[in-house]
């Protein structure tokens, strides 16, 4: 596939990336001997019993805990399913003790205030616990999300395998990164399950500080590519949006 000179991503960009990259990597220096890999598996896979410790600790055993135990414990699992099929390899990198406890500290971490939040007392009695109707939009817009996800890292990863070059097709027809929409939605799933400002606030912080830089930083090394242009032009960052506004995006098949 042809290539052309990158754009660079813009000075802040770069900048908070190189601090994003140094917090999670190199934090305190010394030696690197653990695999990202492990720091995101340990989290993920620990937060089923995590949230089951929560249940017993409380003696909450409400429909919402169970719901939120199945949710995101079950995409523990799946991502640790992914990670063997078809792992990530920017996740395969060495970091130091230090980059690993930040990692935790501030990214990752902060994912199990949701199930505290909802499970525990602390909002007081008065917080509403998620309707039956909200419990069924949360479980349908996380099993969307765990889908998106999962599929287009999988396509990405087969691809990039045995192909390489600029992926224009499947999931990242209409959307330039719908991996990355997958998580916004499954993660909204637990948010909108707790119903506080907490969750949305750390939500906030993680896609706009680590998710929209990480897309910049990627639309940037995708730039090289000649076709990049017009593959930007006629697809959305993240949500479809423009495909309902394309001409002839809506035609009606009247052979059915």
């Amino acid at each position: 596939m042809d290539t052309v000179k990158k754009q660079e991503a813009p000075i802040l960009v770069r900048t908070m990336n190189n601090l994003y990259t140094y917090f999670s990597n190199d934090f305190l220096g010394g030696p690197k001997v653990l695999k990202f890999a492990w720091v995101i598996n340990f989290q993920k896979v620990s937060t089923f019993f995590f949230v089951a410790l929560l249940m017993m600790i409380y003696d909450n055993y409400s429909p919402a805990a169970w719901v939120y135990m199945a949710l995101h414990g079950s995409y523990g699992f799946c991502w640790l399913l992914k990670h063997f099929t078809f792992p990530d390899s920017g996740w395969e990198k060495k970091i130091t003790f230090g980059g690993a406890v930040m990692s935790f500290l501030f990214v990752l971490g902060p994912y199990w205030l949701f199930p505290y939040l909802l499970i525990s007392n602390v909002l007081g009695a008065d917080h509403q616990a998620p309707s039956n109707a909200m419990l069924m939009f949360c479980i349908s817009l996380h099993t969307l999300g765990v889908v998106i996800m999962m599929v287009s890292d999988c396509q990405k990863y087969y691809i990039l395998k045995y192909r390489g070059g600029l992926i224009e097709n499947g999931m990242f027809k209409y959307i330039r990164h719908p991996n990355y929409l997958g998580e916004i939605m499954l993660y909204a799933s637990y948010a909108l399950m707790v119903d506080h400002w907490i969750p949305w606030a750390i939500l906030a912080w993680i896609w706009s500080g680590i998710f929209f830089i990480n897309m910049l930083m990627k639309e940037s090394s995708l730039s090289r590519y000649s076709n990049w242009k017009a593959y930007k032009g006629r697809t959305a960052m993240l949500f479809p949006l423009n495909i309902l506004t394309r001409p002839g995006s809506l035609k009606v098949n009247n052979n059915i």
